[in-house]
């Protein structure tokens, strides 16, 4: 008995001694930490700032010129820091870095974080060379009839040589009454594109947000119904020939979540689901070498969406009917990824057919916690334009049709009432001058 009592209390006795070791006995490691994006951007600094690590003493914190972290800048190498921000200072204006960091806990020290890049404000006026000047491909830009004088018209015939109207060649503006055409914006529209030399692209025949109320009610049978919507095609082909270099046929007909493909518009419940064929048919009988378009948005960002443009395309190509597709490019800052961009550029091509990015904005606001476009967000837009740029300025030369851009001024752009909120998603400022947008555009042709 008493021999079994003695190695009881030998057990508890050595349990206990294993519990009552110093940390400085057992191995411990340092978690990784996580680099935020760069904040305060100035024109010779910014700071960075990471997640804590549980029990973390410090982080060491590397700050670099190039990517690879190949040169480091001497005063920033594995830089000691007890806090979880460091300003960094003494930087050159318009030359991007990268930081890094690692946790140290003990004899222990993380691998190191996510790379995060800071691009230092650029002091002056952003660099003042024309888009097209710069780019192999065309430049385009919306018009409105009423602003083809003055700066404006200076801007695009320096910077453009494509233009989309913005909404002035729609079904509601040319074909406002039942046997009544009105030409008289798009007569001058096709007047300013002659006169200097510009590309001009048609948009949009058939869209079923520009439907007049005399077609939404129509009076009659679906048989003249299709007759109408054939005569109203073919008398704007036929009056624009040559000079209308191409057109979007059919704009938006893929619905978002119906589970049926077809947005359940007017002309398909008319027509038929073939509605789209017809029209594209239409089109090329009244101009045989206009180049036809089919436009849509969320062309990246949805790959079910993305499927059922190909699908069109497809089934419009068995009967060359279609040249090109045209992704509208409506984005923002924070998405979608490269990757989703570049799988409406790679399904494009594949079928060999013309890529237009046609109606680009990015939101630097798109979450409305903006009052006043901040640097950090401006470089964030800028280098997005960048991303979307570099994008297309890769597509084969064959397959690339234009890049247009979706407004000139902040404060002219269409997104402002559509989400009721200020933003900033154009590349020039109120006075004209170019914003941080323009040179990402610029950069991504390098």
């Amino acid at each position: 008995m008493k021999i079994r009592q003695a190695l009881w209390i030998l057990c508890i006795s050595l349990f206990v001694l294993s519990c009552s070791k110093s940390d400085d006995a057992v191995e411990v490691t340092a978690g990784v930490p996580s680099a935020y994006g760069a904040v305060n951007l100035t024109n010779d600094g910014f700071t960075a700032n990471w997640t804590r690590v549980y029990r973390a003493d410090k982080y060491l914190v590397d700050v670099a010129t190039k990517a690879d972290f190949s040169t480091l800048l001497p005063n920033y190498t594995a830089l000691p820091v007890t806090a979880l921000t460091l300003n960094v200072s003494g930087l050159t204006a318009g030359i991007t870095y990268y930081y890094r960091v690692r946790a140290v806990r003990g004899e222990s020290i993380s691998v190191f974080s996510n790379a995060v890049a800071a691009e230092i404000i650029s002091t002056g006026p952003e660099p003042t060379t024309a888009l097209k000047s710069a780019a192999n491909f065309n430049v385009g830009m919306i018009v409105r009839s009423n602003r083809l004088t003055g700066i404006t018209s200076d801007i695009i015939l320096r910077e453009f040589d494509n233009i989309t109207s913005e909404y002035e060649m729609k079904m509601d503006k040319m074909y406002p009454s039942k046997g009544t055409y009105d030409f008289t914006a798009v007569d001058k529209i096709v007047n300013y594109a002659t006169d200097n030399k510009l590309n001009l692209h048609g948009h949009a025949l058939i869209w079923h947000n520009s439907v007049p109320s005399w077609v939404t009610n129509f009076v009659g049978t679906n048989a003249e119904f299709e007759a109408m919507v054939k005569d109203y095609i073919t008398t704007v082909v036929t009056r624009y020939k040559g000079k209308i270099k191409s057109w979007d046929v059919v704009n938006e007909a893929v619905d978002d979540g119906s589970g049926n493909p077809l947005r359940n518009s007017i002309f398909k419940q008319k027509m038929g689901d073939d509605y789209i064929k017809k029209c594209y048919q239409w089109a090329r009988d009244a101009d045989p070498a206009c180049k036809l378009f089919y436009n849509d948005y969320n062309f990246a960002s949805s790959a079910t969406k993305r499927a059922a443009i190909f699908k069109i395309a497809d089934d419009l190509k068995k009967d060359n009917l279609i040249d090109g597709l045209g992704a509208q490019m409506h984005i923002s800052y924070k998405g979608p990824a490269a990757s989703e961009i570049q799988a409406v550029v790679d399904g494009t091509v594949s079928r060999k057919l013309l890529m237009h990015f046609s109606e680009l904005d990015i939101q630097a606001n798109p979450d409305n916690d903006l009052t006043a476009l901040t640097p950090e967000r401006a470089i964030s837009q800028k280098n997005k334009y960048k991303e979307v740029v570099k994008i297309f300025n890769a597509i084969p030369a064959a397959n690339q049709y234009a890049l247009t851009v979706w407004g000139m001024r902040d404060s002219e752009s269409w997104l402002l009432s559509f989400w009721g909120h200020i933003d900033w998603p154009l590349m020039y400022n109120e006075d004209y001058s170019a914003k941080k947008a323009h040179t990402g555009f610029l950069e991504g042709l390098k």
